[in-house]
């Protein structure tokens, strides 16, 4: 049966500028592409070339100049600022190269807080924050705060975090930019498992071809426009 349903994410002529008049800086110009269901996409590009601006507008922290920008089908730039907001909190999970933790709490509490904007009880997001550290393999270091945690660990309970509310897409923005090599890809096969395993939508900024090639597909970048988009080719089946 044809699928007629809309893909997940897509940009159609997507133009965003920062400034007016003779100042204006074109981040993004008629950009077009269109991401579905379970992909893991990883975007590439020099700096300025408008790979940022782009992992914004999926998070729907930003909207296009021109153009639209359609999550399952809703044009974004049409909602309201509380809309998109509602959107990020139910539906999109970050992961920063900065970790993002509060230092004074626990791991667990950390994986808590997008439950607490949520308003769920106590006792259920202590619940579903635990069952998330186990998914990321922290479960033992649920009540160690992160100056007690190694870089790796750190990163992981912020994907713990991501995950927590069952998101239809991680967004990532360089996930692996304060970590050794080792820890890197650690915390890329977790990446790669939640991909594979637990089908989220995966959409990873990163300057480095090592964590690229984790991806199926390469977005890359250059002044604002698509240079190249290239999907890994799979071996065929015996």
């Amino acid at each position: 049966m044809l699928d007629t349903s809309p893909p997940l994410i897509a940009f159609e002529h997507v133009t965003k500028r920062h400034g007016r008049g003779g100042i204006a800086v074109t981040a993004l110009a008629s950009v077009d592409f269109a991401i579905g269901p379970g992909e893991f996409v990883a975007i590439m590009g020099p700096s300025g070339s408008g790979k940022s601006t782009t992992l914004n507008m999926i998070g729907c922290l930003d909207i296009p100049t021109s153009g639209a920008y359609r999550f399952q089908g809703i044009d974004v730039g049409r909602l309201t600022r509380g809309q998109r907001a509602l959107v990020r909190r139910h539906f999109i999970g970050f992961v920063f190269q900065g970790f993002n933790l509060l230092s004074r709490t626990s791991a667990v509490e950390n994986v808590e807080l997008p439950m607490i904007y949520r308003g769920l009880p106590f006792a259920e997001r202590r619940g579903l924050a635990l069952r998330a550290l186990e998914r990321v393999g922290l479960a033992d270091r649920a009540h160690h705060a992160p100056n007690a945690l190694s870089g790796g660990q750190q990163q992981r309970v912020a994907i713990a975090r991501a995950i927590v509310t069952d998101p239809l897409v991680l967004l990532a923005d360089e996930p692996t930019g304060n970590l050794d090599t080792r820890t890197s890809e650690e915390v890329m096969e977790l990446l790669t498992r939640l991909n594979h395993d637990q089908a989220i939508t995966v959409v990873m900024v990163t300057h480095e071809p090592d964590i690229a090639r984790h991806a199926d597909r390469i977005l890359r970048f250059v002044d604002g426009r698509i240079e190249s988009d290239r999907r890994k080719a799979h071996e065929p089946q015996s």
